[in-house]
Parts: structure tokens; C-alpha cells; sequence
């Protein structure tokens, strides 16, 4: 307004310059310049006022950015209150339904420790079985360690002792005698004509020959044990008398007159033992003369001394 006043008084002044006075003058011209002074100043100030705004503005829109992250925020931390506000209610209550089962779990876990107890000391007395199974199997291995050397050394002197009669024995025909290791033994079969006449309990020359040979063959051995069987056929005998009335009878006869040839051939008679077994052990029916004449037999098992393999049973 006061520009407004000083434009209006210039024409006036200039048209009645005449008039005014030169103080006048100078009083108008002074408002002027303060006019003019504080025109600049208060455009000085809409300019700082302009910057303000300007600021204020960007602040603002800073603000309304600021207001929609924290609200965002703020709804997901709300969100996540309620669920922690959820979780809590059922830890709560789980809570809650422990403390009212605390008798109940307090019993289940004095039950629970008895049975670990029990556990524990059935697992100790379990491990004490199991070392004690471990040295009783470590044991057994070794008693069957030393029961495969035995029987090995068995097998083998079965076998030598099979050869060496075999080779005392080779003069004879195959079919007056046999040798052959079975079960681990050595069975030596010899057949009625080699040995006897028909019904005879002596032997013939040519039999005391082959058992001789066989005695010398075995005598030194004294770690084995000999059994003479003697076999018959199913013919009743033709003459009996007071000492043998049946092929039983017969059998033992030939068995003993076998084992006196063996002795006295320089076999231990604590080492032989006569055995009579009849009819009752054919080795084919007897129902061909062929037939008869295998079953008419004498049998010498041979079997190594098994003492060192009882005492090893035996320790087990």
C-alpha cells in the first residue's frame, strides 16, 4: 500500500513542483527508499518463506512415506502380535494341563526311571553273559581247533595204516580179501575160502599166511584196537555138537581161532577182541549160492586208539 501512496504523489509532485517545498520532497523521497528497503526485505523474506515451503513440502511427502512403511509395519507387527498373542494362549493352557497332569507325570516318570533301572541291570548282566559267551567261544574254537589237528592226524594214520596193510596184503586175489577204510577205520574182509572149509573153525594154510602178514603189518602199532567178526550165511550147520550148536556158534569159533593166529603172530592181546555175529549181518540176501558165499566172511576192523580225542570231549 505505502508503493501504492508514493506512485500516486510523483505525478503531483512533478505537476506542483512549484508548490511543494524541498522538505517535502525530501520526506517522500525518504518513504520511497524505505519503501524500496523493505519491498527488498520482504522479498527476502517470501524467498526464505518459499524455500521453507519447498522444504516443508519434501518433509512432508518424507512423512506420508514414513506413515505408509510404519503402518505397514505397524499392521504386520500387529499380525504378529496376534500370533504370539495365540501361541502364548495354547502354551498357556499346555502349560496349564501339565501343571494339572504333574501327579500323573510325576508317577509315569518314577516309572520310566524303574524301568531304566531294570534296563541298566538287565544290559549289565547281559554284557557279563555276552564276555562270558565270547571266552566260552573262544575256548570252543579252540577245542575244535585242536579236534580237526587230531582228527587229521587220525585220518591220516588211518589211511597210512590202510596202505601198509594193503601193501602186506598184495599176494592175495581181490576177491579172497578186501581193504578198505570206512568211518574212519580200516576194515579188512577176508573170505570163507581163504580162510576155512566148509563149516570148519580151522584155518587154512594159505589163510594163517595172509593173517600173519597182516599181523606183521600191525603189531607194533599200539595205538589201535581190533575187532574179528565173524559172519556165516542163513544154512543151518551140517554137524553140530556140544560146543557149537548154530552159526552163531560158528562165527565166535572162527573169530576166536582167527584172533589166537593173530596173537600169536606177535599182535597184544589186549588189543584184540573176538566177536561172533551169525547170519544177522549179511551183506546180500541170501538167496543165491553167489549171495552165500559174500556173507561167509571174517571181518577185521582196525581203529585207531581215540583216547587223546575223549580227553579233548571231555575237557569241553
Amino acid at each position: 500500500m505505502k508503493i501504492n501512496v508514493i506512485l500516486f504523489f510523483i505525478p503531483c509532485l512533478l505537476l506542483s513542483s512549484c508548490i511543494v517545498t524541498k522538505k517535502k520532497f525530501d520526506d517522500v523521497l525518504a518513504q520511497k527508499v524505505k519503501a524500496e528497503g523493505e519491498l527488498a526485505e520482504r522479498n527476502n523474506q517470501l524467498d526464505k518463506a518459499n524455500t521453507s515451503l519447498k522444504e516443508l513440502n519434501e518433509t512432508l511427502e518424507k512423512l506420508k512415506q514414513d506413515t505408509t512403511d510404519i503402518g505397514q509395519t505397524y499392521r504386520a507387527t500387529s499380525q504378529k502380535l496376534t500370533d504370539l498373542n495365540k501361541e502364548y494362549d495354547q502354551l498357556n493352557s499346555y502349560y496349564k494341563n501339565l501343571l494339572n497332569n504333574s501327579g500323573k507325570l510325576n508317577r509315569d516318570l518314577a516309572q520310566q526311571k524303574d524301568q531304566l533301572f531294570a534296563i541298566q541291570e538287565n544290559l549289565e548282566n547281559t554284557r557279563k553273559l555276552n564276555d562270558s559267551l565270547s571266552f566260552s567261544l573262544a575256548e570252543r574254537e579252540k577245542k575244535v581247533k585242536e579236534l580237526e589237528l587230531v582228527l587229521s592226524n587220525k585220518d591220516k594214520a588211518v589211511k597210512d595204516l590202510k596202505d601198509r596193510i594193503s601193501n602186506a596184503l598184495l599176494n592175495f586175489k581181490e576177491n579172497d580179501l578186501t581193504v578198505k577204510v570206512k568211518n574212519g577205520k580200516v576194515y579188512v574182509s577176508l573170505a570163507e575160502q581163504l580162510l576155512f572149509g566148509s563149516g570148519s573153525i580151522e584155518v587154512d594154510k594159505k589163510g594163517v599166511v595172509a593173517l600173519q602178514q597182516l599181523a606183521k603189518a600191525i603189531k607194533d602199532q599200539q595205538d589201535i584196537q581190533i575187532v574179528i567178526e565173524g559172519h556165516t550165511d542163513n544154512v543151518p550147520i551140517s554137524k553140530k555138537s556140544a560146543y557149537m550148536q548154530d552159526n552163531w556158534d560158528l562165527s565166535v569159533m572162527r573169530a576166536t581161532s582167527i584172533t589166537k593166529i593173530l596173537t600169536g603172530a606177535g599182535v597184544s592181546s589186549k588189543q584184540v577182541t573176538a566177536a561172533g555175529k551169525g547170519e544177522f549181518y549179511p551183506l546180500a540176501a541170501n538167496d543165491s549160492p553167489q549171495n552165500r558165499q559174500k556173507n561167509r566172511r571174517t571181518e577185521i576192523i582196525i581203529t585207531p586208539n581215540l583216547d587223546e580225542l575223549f580227553k579233548i570231549l571231555e575237557a569241553n
